[in-house]
C-alpha cells in the first residue's frame, strides 16, 4: 500500500529530527564526560611536573662571576644535567667541572650513588677561576677543580644583625632600650646618640610588613637598621613611631597542640587611617653625636622617606611622596649645615606609579622614568644646575633602567612598544647616550627578551622567546648586540601533543585601543564541540597578565585539560601602556572587567567552539576582587567564581594600595568599588576562600562579603584554609588547586567531578 504523499513528508522530516537530535545528543554527550585521564593529563601540566622534566630549558639562568671573567650556567636535556661556562674575553664555552670525577667524589663523600648526569647540586658561589663552594644534601663543600679534591669551608662568622660596623670598622652601632648607641672598637668607649627613645617611639628601626604579634599584649620582633656613610662621619636610621598605630587582626586555629586559637595581630592602617606607624629619618654626626632631623613633615609607613647618601660627604638625597602618591619630591640635605634643598618635584591628577630613579654623581646626573609625558620615558637632572632634559621621547614605554655606563656616558634601559608593528608588551634592551643621541637596539628579534647584564656591562645574556615562541638562549655583546654564543634552546619534544596558547587581539570598550590576551585549549582540542570559558583575572593595575615569554605557556594548560579555554586579557587600567590606558583604572578597580567581557564576546564571534554562555573566571588577591566582581557586577555574563585571598572592600585593605589606585582621602569610590555593597547582585556560583592567617589582605573582607551575602540570602560557598598566609603552600595550595578545578567543572561543566586522583602522575 502506497503512502500518501504528505504522510511520506511526515515521515521523512521526523526522521531527519531524530537524526539530528541524535547526532547533536552524541556531541553533548562526548564533550559532557570526565574521566581520570582528564585529570591525570592536568596534573601533568603542574609546573612541579612538566618543569625541566617533559619542558626543557624554558629560561636559563646567567651566573655571573662576580669578576666578569665568565658565565656559568645550567644546561637540561631530557635524560641529562649539564653544568657549563663560558670564559671571557674569548668567550670559549666548556664543562664547569668535570661531571664524572664530581659525580665520583660527591659518591664517595656522601656514600650515596650519585650520577653524573643529574648532579644533586642545590648551591654554586664562584671563588675562583679552579674554586667553587657547592651545596648538596644539605652539607656545603669547596670543590678545586684542578685536584678534584672536597675540602670543609670555614665556618662563617656569625653577622649580629642588631650591630653595624662603620665602613672603616672603627665604631659599631647598636640599640639599646630603644635608643641609639655607639661603640668604639679601638678603646670600647660607648656614645649614646639618641636619648629620647622609649617603646612605641623607637630608634634605629624599621617596620616590617609581616611583623607579627602574639598575643594582646605581645612584642614586635625585634628590628635594627641603620645606614653609615661612605666615610664613616654619620649615620643614617629611622624613628619609628607606633604609639597611634592601629593593629589588624588574625585568630590562628592551626596549631595542632592548642585548643584555643591564637590571637596574632599586626600594625597596618587602612585607607585613610591617621592612626598609622609614623616613620621619621634622622641623622647622627659620630664625632660630635648631634642628632639631625630633616624638616621634612613625617610620614607613615606607606608613604615613608627614602633616604639614600650622596658621594658628597656630609650630603644625603631624600625621596618623599604625598598621601595619594600625586606628588613626589627630591630633596639634597646638608647635614653640615642643615639645609634643605629641592631638587626635583612632580604631580599628577591621577597617581604616580611605578617612578623609578638612578643617580650617576660622577656626571652630576640623576636618571628617572616617569610618565608625566604620557608614556614613561627616561630623563635626567642636573644635580647642580636643576635641568632636566628628556632622554627619550615617544609613545612607547620604558620599562626599567638596566645600567648606567658612566665612562661611556650611556643608559641601558628595556622599553616595549617602540618597535613598528610589534606587539607592545614585548621588551627589547635599547642603549643612548646620555645627551638623547646614538639610539641603539641591542635586541632586534621580534620577540620578547629578558636580560641579565655582567657585572662589568661588557656582555649580557638573552633568554628570548614569546608565549608561543621557544626559547632560545644567547649570549650578546652590550656594545653591538652581536651573538657571541649560544647557551641553549627550549625542548618539549616529550610534551606530544600539547600546542602553546594562541595570542588574540580584541578592541577595547574605547572602540579604538587594541589588547591582548592568550587562550589555553586541551590537548585533546576538537572543534566540533562547545568549550566553555575560564578567565584568569588580575587587574592590578602595577602590571599586565598579558604572557610574554615560553616560560609562561604552561600556567594555565591544567585547567583547559578539564575542559575548558582559558584566556588572559589586559584591558584598559593595567600598566605598561600609555598613562592614559593606565588611568582607566583610577578610582575605578572594578572596571577593568568590561573590556575582557568584549574580548571573550569577541572571541565568540570569531570561533564557533568558544561558548560564551557558560564563562567562570577565577583570581588570586587582587584577581579574587576581579573574580568576586565579576559575578556581583555582571551577573548576567559570568556564571562561575573562585574569589581567593581576594580584597573584597578596599576600606579594609592596607593603605597604600588603595591610596595609590582609588585616590586619597577615602571618598564615595571605594563604596562604588566594593563587592560587600554589591552582595545582591549575585546569581551564579561564588566560592570564596581566604588563609586564616594571611597579613597580607586581611580575611576580614571575606567574613564581610560573606556575612552581606547571608543578609541578601543568596547561596554563595566559602573555605577557609586555617594554617595559610597571603601564599598557599605545600598540602593546602594541592588542597586548594583540586577544590578550585572541581568548582568549574561542577558547575561550569554541569558534572561530578573526580575527587580522587595522583598528584605524581605526569601523563601528557
Amino acid at each position: 500500500m502506497s503512502l500518501d504523499p504528505c504522510k511520506k513528508n511526515r515521515l521523512k522530516l521526523s526522521t531527519l529530527i531524530l537524526v539530528l537530535f541524535t547526532f547533536q545528543s552524541n556531541i553533548v554527550s562526548a564533550q559532557n564526560a570526565i574521566n581520570i585521564d582528564d585529570y591525570n593529563r592536568a596534573v601533568g601540566f603542574m609546573y612541579e611536573n612538566y618543569h625541566n622534566k617533559k619542558a626543557f630549558n624554558t629560561y636559563i639562568q646567567p651566573n655571573w662571576f662576580p669578576d666578569s671573567s665568565g658565565v656559568w650556567y645550567v644546561n637540561h636535556a631530557i635524560s641529562n644535567k649539564r653544568y657549563l661556562k663560558i670564559t671571557f674575553p674569548d668567550q670559549v664555552q666548556s664543562d664547569l667541572f668535570d661531571h664524572q670525577k664530581l659525580s665520583q667524589i660527591l659518591s664517595d663523600s656522601l656514600k650515596l650513588d650519585i650520577k653524573a648526569n643529574d648532579l644533586p647540586i642545590t648551591k654554586i658561589e664562584y671563588k675562583g677561576p679552579a674554586e667553587f663552594i657547592i651545596a648538596t644534601a644539605n652539607r656545603s663543600f669547596i670543590l678545586n677543580t684542578e685536584t678534584y679534591a672536597l675540602s670543609t669551608p670555614p665556618k662563617d662568622e656569625k653577622t649580629n644583625e642588631n650591630e653595624k660596623p662603620s665602613p672603616d670598622k672603627k665604631w659599631i652601632a647598636y640599640a639599646k632600650n630603644f635608643n641609639l648607641y655607639i661603640k668604639s672598637t679601638e678603646t670600647e668607649e660607648i656614645k649614646q646618640l639618641s636619648t629620647r627613645g622609649e617603646k612605641g617611639y623607637e630608634y634605629a628601626t624599621w617596620y616590617g610588613w609581616g611583623d607579627i604579634i602574639v598575643g594582646e599584649n605581645g612584642d614586635r620582633p625585634n628590628h635594627f637598621g641603620v645606614e653609615w656613610s661612605e666615610n664613616s662621619e654619620w649615620i643614617s636610621a629611622n624613628i619609628c613611631d607606633f604609639r597611634s598605630a592601629q593593629k589588624m587582626y588574625l585568630l590562628d586555629w592551626s596549631i595542632d597542640t592548642l585548643y584555643r586559637p591564637r590571637l596574632l595581630s599586626y600594625y597596618r592602617g587602612s585607607p585613610g587611617d591617621t592612626g598609622m606607624v609614623y616613620v621619621e629619618p634622622v641623622f647622627f654626626n659620630v664625632k660630635s653625636g648631634k642628632e639631625i632631623k630633616t624638616g621634612l613633615p613625617r610620614s607613615t609607613h606607606i608613604n615613608s622617606i627614602d633616604v639614600s647618601w650622596s658621594k658628597t660627604p656630609g650630603k644625603a638625597f631624600l625621596r618623599s611622596m604625598s598621601r595619594g602618591y600625586q606628588n613626589i619630591y627630591f630633596h639634597t640635605f646638608n647635614l653640615e649645615s642643615g639645609q634643605l634643598e629641592l631638587l626635583y618635584s612632580e604631580t599628577s591628577k591621577t597617581n604616580i606609579d611605578n617612578f623609578t630613579h638612578e643617580f650617576a654623581e660622577k656626571s652630576n646626573l640623576m636618571f628617572f622614568l616617569s610618565e608625566k609625558s604620557g608614556w614613561r620615558q627616561l630623563y635626567s637632572l642636573n644635580l647642580e644646575t636643576k635641568k632636566e632634559k628628556s632622554i627619550t621621547n615617544g609613545e612607547y614605554y620604558v620599562n626599567s633602567i638596566v645600567r648606567i655606563d658612566e665612562e661611556n656616558k650611556k643608559v641601558f634601559f628595556m622599553a616595549s612598544g617602540k618597535q613598528e608593528g610589534v606587539n607592545p608588551y614585548y621588551q627589547f634592551l635599547y642603549s643612548i647616550s646620555f645627551n638623547g643621541k646614538n639610539l641603539t637596539l641591542l635586541t632586534p628579534e621580534n620577540v620578547h627578551h629578558d636580560i641579565s647584564i655582567s657585572p662589568d656591562g661588557e656582555y649580557f645574556v638573552d633568554n628570548f622567546s614569546t608565549v608561543n615562541v621557544p626559547t632560545t638562549t644567547v649570549l650578546k655583546s652590550a656594545s653591538t648586540g652581536k651573538m657571541l654564543a649560544e647557551m641553549g634552546k627550549a625542548n618539549i619534544d616529550l610534551l606530544q601533543g600539547w600546542t602553546p596558547p594562541e595570542i588574540f587581539t580584541a578592541t577595547a570598550r574605547d572602540n579604538k585601543t587594541t589588547i591582548y590576551g592568550a587562550m589555553w585549549k586541551p590537548t585533546n582540542f576538537d572543534p566540533a564541540k562547545k568549550y566553555p570559558v575560564i578567565e584568569s583575572s588580575y587587574t592590578g593595575p602595577h602590571t599586565q597578565v598579558f604572557p610574554k615569554e615560553f616560560s609562561r605557556a604552561f600556567s594555565l594548560q591544567s585547567f583547559a585539560e578539564l575542559g575548558f579555554i582559558v584566556i588572559v586579557v589586559d584591558g584598559l587600567g593595567s600598566a605598561g601602556r600609555s598613562k592614559e590606558f593606565h588611568n582607566y583604572s583610577y578610582k575605578n578597580l572594578g572596571g577593568g572587567l568590561e573590556d575582557h567581557i568584549i574580548a571573550i564576546k569577541q572571541l565568540g564571534k570569531q570561533y564557533s567552539w568558544i561558548d560564551t554562555t557558560r564563562v567562570g573566571i577565577f583570581g588570586h588577591s587582587a584577581g579574587g576582587y576581579d573574580a568576586g566582581r565579576a559575578l556581583l557586577n555582571y551577573p548576567d555574563f559570568y556564571k562561575v567564581a573562585v574569589a581567593s585571598a581576594a580584597d573584597h572592600d578596599h576600606r579594609m585593605e592596607k593603605a597604600w594600595w588603595p591610596e595609590m589606585y582609588m585616590g586619597w582621602p577615602v571618598d564615595s569610590a571605594y563604596h562604588l568599588q566594593s563587592n560587600v555593597t554589591m552582595a545582591g547582585n549575585l546569581k551564579g556560583k561564588l566560592l570564596i576562600i581566604h588563609g586564616g592567617i594571611d597579613e597580607n589582605v586581611n580575611p576580614s573582607a571575606t567574613f564581610k562579603l560573606a556575612e552581606a551575602l547571608i543578609k541578601a540570602d543568596k547561596q554563595f560557598d566559602m573555605l577557609i584554609l586555617p594554617s595559610q598566609r597571603h601564599g598557599f603552600q605545600g598540602a593546602q595550595s594541592k588542597y586548594f588547586t583540586k577544590i578550585r578545578w572541581n568548582y568549574f567543572v561542577e558547575h561550569l561543566l554541569d558534572l561530578e567531578p573526580i575527587w580522587t586522583f595522583d598528584w605524581g602522575k605526569i601523563e601528557n
